[in-house]
């Protein structure tokens, strides 16, 4: 496990997407950092994080072997990993669509990952992830962020979870390049927040209720709503209430 350490920067992803086009790393090299200045999340959200208090790290994997189509299994893989990780802390951890995981309704880590593209392959893809371990307050307007310190009322060793991070989300990762779609997707699945009953959700539309269906092989989430009508959404077309 090749890890790398800094003390600060602005984003691990783009430090770890600059230092691959200087030099050639292996595949599983990780850049943490005690903190950054500009964490980021989907869309460019902002990501909140006490220095030296979380795991704020970049992952870097060469998936070649999986089309571009499939690009959504890394998704799976790294939820599933990262999830699987907690279950050894904590109980009803569950993974938001499309890149939260959740302990009971709050949110503890979000996952960002960055593909390179090629044709139809992808050649290189960087996996952000900031999870939430021992920071005691949060600050910004986030609605509903937790902190394993706050779950379990004592420090969390940051070196050991990280190394079971890795570990259980390459787990996934050789699954995957074994062709384990149909069951890394069911796993995913069976994982979902919300995955039973029928909840509250806001489009453009307005409020209505429904059921997840599916997720698409793309990553679209399928909702069900009470009228029978399938509805398809891609990210940040749809909120949870």
């Amino acid at each position: 496990m090749n890890i790398i350490k800094i003390k600060e920067t602005t984003s691990t992803n783009q430090y770890l997407s600059e230092l691959s086009e200087k030099e050639t790393l292996l595949e599983g090299t990780i850049v943490v950092a005690e903190t950054q200045t500009a964490g980021r999340g989907l869309l460019n959200n902002y990501w909140e994080s006490e220095a030296g208090k979380n795991i704020t790290c970049s992952l870097l994997l060469y998936p070649t072997f999986l089309p571009v189509e499939q690009h959504f299994m890394l998704s799976k893989v790294v939820a599933l990993g990262v999830k699987n990780t907690l279950d050894e802390y904590t109980e009803n951890v569950s993974v938001k669509w499309s890149n939260d995981v959740y302990v009971g309704d709050k949110k503890i880590a979000g996952i960002l990952i960055e593909n390179e593209l090629t044709g139809c392959e992808i050649p290189q893809s960087i996996v952000g992830i900031g999870l939430n371990v021992n920071q005691k307050k949060f600050l910004s307007n986030a609605p509903n962020p937790v902190s394993l310190f706050q779950l379990l009322g004592k420090e969390t060793d940051l070196d050991i979870l990280l190394q079971k991070i890795i570990e259980n989300i390459m787990f996934w990762y050789n699954l995957l390049k074994n062709n384990a779609i149909n069951l890394i997707s069911v796993k995913y699945f069976q994982n979902l927040y919300h995955r039973d009953g029928c909840y509250s959700y806001r489009d453009k539309n307005g409020i209505f209720n429904a059921k997840i269906q599916s997720i698409s092989p793309e990553g679209y989430l399928c909702l069900l709503t009470e009228t029978g009508e399938k509805r398809i959404y891609e990210q940040k077309e749809v909120v949870f209430i």
